[in-house]
């Protein structure tokens, strides 16, 4: 595409998942910066830290005890959001409605090691990881009331995270959280229209351009999707149409775990620190249907702006307009391949 007018006047952006616009204002990147800084942690973590609750062979907060484990450890979050064993109830009370939601917590310990990061493994690692999510995708939607489960990680403290030990979470629910909803209507209706993946139509014209690829490898392409909304938004999407994780090989799984090691590493590189972030993986419901029209994908929203101190906030315009970003999805996609 090549279009100038994207890098130098305001304009507006369609995400095709969602159906909804982003404002982006490349003129304002140049703007003083003010505002509030973040303080930046310097600090070097053990690889045991016997107060940790999820360092192996520690006691947890209701007392139970983790195994001594050597790479990946699951289980039962201690204070799960989402209760399993709720009672089915409605309110429907003019203007005013609810619903009872059940549900399943899991928390995923990616390493033994409490000062490792993904971006500090090795693919390989991180391999053993997608297996524990596959594994946890399939028994969970395995579960009468079980409609969907949603993979994600926080990292790092600005992020909300509260154990620095490296984890991820699994929540799994009776219906569809509101932005797999949006992405569910969005590709059915283009799969309905078409006969083709949304997602794998999309990969094929970011491929041609080669403006916001930031990685490939076989099976796997990781870019700033063209309607980014965070300043350094990542996507990691399979060439394969596939509706879930485990439409994978093993040797996908690896050449996933290679593009996981890949997009972290660049964003620690980026501003020389360890890169905060909320990651999740977004893929078909498991609620019994075929789900064909599903494309699955990873998403990395990080909120670090200008430098390690410098971040983005949703506020004003956001919260009550739509999302607005500065630096273009062009500008971020060559900063990181510069990095890798």
């Amino acid at each position: 595409m090549k279009n100038t007018d994207l890098q130098d006047y305001s304009h507006k952006r369609f995400n095709i998942l969602t159906g909804e616009w982003i404002l982006v204002s490349p003129h304002r990147a140049k703007r003083p910066w003010q505002g509030q800084n973040e303080a930046v942690s310097n600090e070097v973590r053990p690889t045991y830290d016997e107060t940790c609750y999820l360092c192996a062979g520690n006691t947890r907060i209701n007392g139970e005890e983790n195994p001594k484990y050597e790479d990946v450890f699951v289980f039962t979050n201690d204070f799960a959001a989402l209760q399993n064993d709720s009672p089915v109830f409605s309110v429907n009370d003019g203007l005013l409605h609810a619903q009872s939601e059940t549900g399943i917590c899991k928390v995923i310990c990616f390493s033994p090691d409490h000062s490792k990061s993904l971006a500090d493994m090795t693919p390989s690692e991180i391999q053993k990881v997608v297996f524990a999510w596959q594994k946890q995708y399939k028994e969970l939607g395995n579960h009468d009331n079980i409609n969907y489960v949603q993979i994600f990680e926080n990292k790092g403290a600005v992020m909300g995270c509260s154990n620095p030990h490296p984890h991820g979470q699994i929540w799994s629910q009776s219906t569809l959280p509101n932005e797999v909803d949006k992405k569910n209507t969005q590709q059915l209706a283009y799969y309905k229209k078409n006969k083709r993946s949304l997602l794998g139509d999309y990969l094929d014209q970011e491929l041609e351009q080669q403006e916001r690829i930031i990685f490939e490898n076989d099976g796997f392409v990781v870019l700033i999707p063209f309607w980014a909304i965070w300043p350094f938004e990542a996507m990691i999407v399979p060439k394969m149409h596939q509706s879930n994780i485990l439409d994978m090989s093993n040797n996908e799984a690896f050449q996933y775990a290679e593009a996981i090691a890949v997009i972290t590493k660049a964003y620690d590189k980026l501003f020389n620190t360890s890169f905060p972030y909320s990651s999740g993986i977004h893929q078909a419901p498991t609620n019994g249907e075929a789900n064909s029209h599903w494309h699955w994908h990873m998403s990395f929203y990080p909120p670090l702006l200008r430098s390690a101190t410098v971040k983005k906030f949703m506020v004003g315009y956001e919260m009550f307009g739509s999302p607005q970003r500065d630096i273009t999805a062009e500008t971020a996609a060559q900063r990181l391949r510069d990095l890798i």
